[in-house]
């Protein structure tokens, strides 16, 4: 039975595609191994691409993962097990997810997986980064907006000031 957290099922040989590319990642780029790193790395939007094995126990350990890839747009590919993902990461024991943050020699191997993933993974064409929200900008803009408003504020302060010390010497 396949495990709730698995949107869609992958092709064999895309699959193994996913393991080769992170092994190239590993080798020549940085790629972040187990379910925080993978998470923090989506968080932050500096994931290409996450791999989550299939046999995952219990399942809510990556039940997160597939709805945090499709908020952020971050292109999603699952791997038949734990210890395949591992091997591919560079470890000697298996593990749950791995993000590829900067592809290094896999970047070409990347955009094949792209080609092939289904668009349901919530990864944009070509594993485009989301842009910020209209939330969070209208935030950056009130940030910057109080800051002026802070240096404004300052200057009419420092202005009065020299105003009141030029009075005391006259």
């Amino acid at each position: 039975m396949a495990k709730s957290y698995v949107k869609f099922q992958m092709p064999s040989g895309l699959a193994n595609k996913v393991l080769a590319a992170i092994e190239a990642a590993q080798a020549t780029g940085l790629v972040r191994k187990g379910i925080n790193e993978a998470t923090k790395a989506i968080e932050r939007s500096d994931a290409k691409l996450v791999a989550i094995a299939e046999d995952v126990d219990p399942e809510e350990i990556v039940a997160h993962i597939p709805g945090l890839c499709a908020d952020k747009r971050v292109p999603l590919a699952f791997v038949p097990d734990k210890k395949g993902l591992g091997k591919a990461a560079g470890l000697s024991v298996g593990t749950s997810a791995v993000a590829i943050v900067k592809p290094g020699n896999a970047e070409s191997a990347l955009k094949e997986i792209f080609s092939q993933i289904p668009s349901s993974s919530g990864a944009a064409a070509g594993g485009e980064q989301v842009k910020p929200t209209k939330a969070k900008a209208e935030k950056a803009e009130k940030k910057v907006a109080k800051k002026k408003a802070e240096k404004s504020e300052k200057a009419k302060a420092e202005k009065t000031e020299k105003a009141e010390k030029a009075e005391k010497k006259e």
